[in-house]
Order: C-alpha cells, then sequence, then structure tokens
C-alpha cells in the first residue's frame, strides 16, 4: 500500500509540528522561575561553602531548591494536559535533577567531592547536556546557547587555575539560568499580554 500524501496533508502536518515546538518553547519559558532560582540557589551554595566551610550548605540549599520547585510544579501543573514534547523535555530535566542529586549525594559523602575543577567541569556538562537536548528538540538557538556556554565551561575549567575554574563557573551560571530564566519569563509575560497596540 503506497502512502498518497497530498501536499497539502504535508503542510498540515509540519504546521503541527511547528505548532508542537512553539508550545514546547512556551512551556520552557513558563519554567523560567526555575531557572532563575536554580541560579540563585548555585550562588548561595558557593557562597555559604566559600565563606561558612560548611559541609553542609550544598545539601541545604539543593534540598530546599527540590521541595521548593516540586511544590510550585505540583501547583502549576493542575488540570493541564500534557504533550508528549512537554513531557520529553519535563522527562530531560527530571533526569538531570535525580542523576545530579544522586552523582553530588554519592561524591560528597564518600569524600571524593573535593576537586573544585572535577566538580564544575561535571556540573557544566551536565547542565549542558540538559540544555543541549531540550534546544535540539525544541529547534532553539537560545537555549543551545546556554548549552555551548555550559560545555566551554566544563572544557575551560580543565585547563584553568581554581580561581578561573570559578569565575567561568559563576559566569555560566548567571548567563545560562539567571539571564537565561528572566529572558523566559519576559518573553512569556509579553506573549501573554499579546501584541502591543499604539
Amino acid at each position: 500500500m503506497q502512502d498518497h500524501t497530498t501536499e497539502q496533508e504535508l503542510k498540515d502536518r509540519l504546521s503541527l509540528i511547528e505548532s508542537m515546538i512553539a508550545e514546547g518553547r512556551r512551556k520552557t519559558e513558563s519554567w523560567g522561575w526555575t531557572f532563575v532560582l536554580w541560579g540563585v540557589v548555585y550562588y548561595l551554595a558557593i557562597a555559604w561553602s566559600a565563606w561558612g566551610h560548611s559541609a553542609w550548605a550544598w545539601l541545604v540549599t539543593i534540598s530546599i531548591a527540590v521541595i521548593v520547585t516540586v511544590a510550585v510544579a505540583f501547583l502549576k501543573a493542575g488540570n493541564h494536559p500534557q504533550t508528549t514534547l512537554g513531557r520529553a523535555i519535563g522527562s530531560i530535566w527530571v533526569a538531570l535533577g535525580i542523576s545530579m542529586f544522586l552523582l553530588f549525594l554519592a561524591l560528597g559523602l564518600s569524600g571524593r567531592l573535593t576537586d573544585q575543577h572535577l566538580f564544575v567541569a561535571v556540573i557544566s556538562a551536565i547542565l549542558g547536556m540538559a540544555n543541549g537536548a531540550s534546544a535540539l528538540i525544541l529547534r532553539w538557538k537560545v537555549q543551545f546557547a546556554c548549552a555551548v556556554v555550559w560545555w566551554v565551561a566544563a572544557v575551560t575549567t580543565c585547563f584553568g587555575s581554581d580561581t578561573q575554574s570559578m569565575i567561568v563557573f559563576l559566569a555560566a551560571i548567571f548567563l545560562c539560568q539567571i539571564v537565561f530564566g528572566i529572558y523566559g519569563m519576559i518573553t512569556q509575560e509579553r506573549k501573554r499580554r499579546g501584541p502591543v497596540h499604539a
């Protein structure tokens, strides 16, 4: 049996795919607050562990961020139907969270999380992977730029000094978490308001 797809059917399918991608971007933009939250949490954990020399810094800050993220996500989910694309993107980020939590918990408890370069390289590479996968699925250049920044941070930290490693990491957090998150929130708000007429 041959497929007799007409040109109009192909255009309709392409239009559906494009609308699904646009919806995926809108959904990601609606989660911009989580990028900002996690960027601030990373800064707080870094500051607390550097100045307070506390082994609890990362555990406490990350645990609070997880609780806040899950609680707000649960409230936001409500009765909104999920799309396959939305579930795919969400799955990437859930898998990232579980991977990072388990890896850094195990490294911390075993005493092997003392190499700053290793820590920054691993966290940057994992965040680059999640942003890259999301960006490729959504065909979103802005998020792919975040992935590139994370990948550059992962490679750069392997060759620089401790100070250079930390500067690169702090810059990547600022650009890829805080700036990208604010960009998503602003974009979502503009779309929510609709076109502005003079």
